[in-house]
């Protein structure tokens, strides 16, 4: 079996971070392992608190899954200290890690800020050239290219100076009232575009960490980049389309909408 590692917060409402990366991971038919950067109190409405761990026990988490189960793939999300990049940076490369995706977490649905302004840059100077991907939304892509993001157009230059600037592929997702749920794929200098149905739901909480997640779990797998986001487009699709609804805010999606085991069924 193909295995895939998250390095993330955790989320204890449980729609996003490592706890949507593990379901993700597993209905993508990956076993996902994870390394805790950070206990994030939060909900569907809001982030109450965020304990971070120290650089080096993220060390230790991080070589006890190299050492003993190697990972075909690693996502990386929730990052919100300098610190902790540059200790993330060092153990992927001591490992000689493949697969990287990067979803660079700046702020949760709810609006909370997740990231301090020093991690944006140690995040793009030491984990943006290690990785596969880099999956910024419109928001982030606007803080990475310094540039104003409001058409197509633009979603084009800025991924093409994101790829360029970082040396890395970058998939920018649209959404945020822009492109509906076209995502544009720069690998290379070559533009590709994913087109996705809009689907008209409040809960979308987690929807980064998931596509992400889905994204490395297929890399893992031995699916192109190409394919790779297609396949974790799709899934994300379904999990959405589900029409979950819990919470009173921005609410999770069903990242098991497609689980058919008799072991899930319901008394």
């Amino acid at each position: 079996m193909k295995t895939a590692l998250s390095i993330a917060g955790s989320d204890s409402s449980g729609g996003a971070g490592i706890q949507a990366d593990l379901k993700t991971m597993a209905m993508n038919g990956v076993y996902g392992m994870s390394a805790v950067t950070a206990l994030v109190a939060q909900n569907t409405t809001g982030v109450r608190g965020i304990l971070e761990v120290s650089p080096q026990f993220l060390e230790e988490q991080l070589d006890a899954v190299f050492e003993d189960i190697f990972p075909d793939a690693v996502k990386i999300g929730m990052v919100a200290s300098a610190g902790l990049v540059e200790a993330i940076a060092g153990r992927l490369r001591f490992h000689r890690a493949g697969n990287i995706v990067v979803d660079p977490v700046m702020v949760a649905t709810s609006g909370s800020a997740l990231m301090k302004t020093d991690a944006v840059e140690a995040l793009t100077r030491e984990l943006f050239p290690l990785a596969a991907l880099a999956t910024p939304n419109i928001p982030e892509g606007e803080v990475l290219s310094g540039m104003s993001i409001r058409s197509r157009e633009d979603m084009e230059r800025a991924a093409k100076k994101i790829s360029a600037d970082f040396s890395c592929p970058v998939l920018l997702k649209g959404g945020h009232a822009l492109c509906d749920a076209d995502d544009l794929l720069c690998a290379q200098g070559e533009l590709n575009w994913f087109h996705g149905e809009r689907i008209d739901t409040p809960n979308t909480h987690g929807t980064g960490c998931t596509l992400s997640s889905a994204i490395a779990a297929n890399l893992a797998k031995g699916f192109s980049l190409e394919e790779s986001v297609r396949r974790a487009k799709e899934y994300i699709s379904g999990a959405l389309a589900a029409g979950l609804d819990l919470g009173q805010g921005a609410g999770p999606m069903d990242h098991i909408f497609d689980l058919t085991s008799r072991f899930a069924q319901e008394a």
